[in-house]
């Protein structure tokens, strides 16, 4: 396979990539990781102009403290995250997801930012992102604004940022030990056919400010506030898991495809939103750091 012919440039500064993302806008596409773009190029599926490859430009890559949680720099390498100390401890559900990212090579290379900007309904980053209430911060020659999670995901590989703007960091507000993701693929390091992302608090024996995220069931990752509004309020146990489960799968809308028809996959969502409940809260009981 060969991709189509187009223009390579590789900007030394934020301030270079920001200008030929404002020249080229929608002709231009941006190289991180180059784990979800060559393929699409060497598959022909996208034909862009001009590839602008952010491997020269510093200050992209990194983790650090950030109010309370933790900010991570677009172009850290998937694996830098998942090894990372600061992770583990204020975003143990970021650390669990990333081992399920592909192949350690793949990971190697892939980014964080990466991922999240190429918005696949069925990877694990954007379901995470959604199930935390991440913040992604974008940049152009215009400026810098914040996109909540919820507002970033749009469609199909398709997210908010506009054709001038780069994502340059997510952010995640507070820690959310009381979290879990469980997902079923054909193989280790495949996408999910079904994924569940679950955040929630406890207050005593109460569930408080749950989220529930799935994927592999739509175009984006979706989260399910019917479920959401089951748990909250409720005492964590099989009862109220069981009920979230099922208004989960009530709630999606998957296609059929050649992996599973629609009806296995609202089956699996019930059941993965189980034992990711299950989970989060038996981890956070017994102390775990939820990885």
């Amino acid at each position: 396979m060969k991709p189509p012919r187009f223009e390579y440039v590789a900007p030394t500064s934020l301030e270079e990539a920001l200008a030929l993302r404002a020249e080229h806008g929608h002709d231009g596409a941006v190289l991180a990781g180059g784990q979800s773009l060559m393929p699409l190029l060497n598959l022909r599926m996208a034909h862009p102009a001009v590839v602008i490859d952010l491997g020269r430009v510093p200050g992209l890559a990194g983790i650090r403290e950030w109010d309370g949680g933790i900010a991570i720099g677009a172009m850290t390498r998937q694996r830098e995250a998942e090894r990372s100390d600061l992770v583990g401890a204020r975003t143990p559900l970021l650390a669990q997801a990333l081992r399920l990212v592909g192949h350690s090579a793949i990971r190697n290379r892939g980014t964080v930012g990466g991922s999240l900007a190429h918005a696949d309904g069925a990877a694990e980053l954007p379901a995470v992102a959604l199930a935390l209430g991440a913040e992604l911060v974008a940049r152009s020659a215009r400026g810098e604004r914040t996109i909540a999670a919820d507002d970033f995901f749009l469609g199909f590989l398709t997210t908010a940022l506009e054709p001038d703007e780069l994502l340059v960091e997510v952010r995640f507000p507070r820690p959310r030990p009381h979290a879990a993701i469980h997902e079923f693929a054909r193989r280790h390091g495949d996408f999910a056919i079904v994924a569940a992302a679950v955040a929630v608090d406890l207050d005593g024996d109460v569930i408080r400010e749950p989220r529930i995220v799935i994927g592999g069931v739509d175009e984006v990752p979706l989260r399910v506030e019917a479920a959401e509004r089951v748990l909250d309020g409720a005492a964590p146990g099989g009862e109220a898991f069981a009920e979230a489960g099922r208004a989960a799968a009530d709630a999606v809308e998957p296609s059929s495809d050649v992996h599973g028809s629609a009806e296995y996959r609202k089956e699996l969502t019930d059941v993965l939103v189980r034992r990711a409940l299950a989970e989060a809260i038996h981890t956070d009981r017994r102390g775990g750091d939820g990885a």
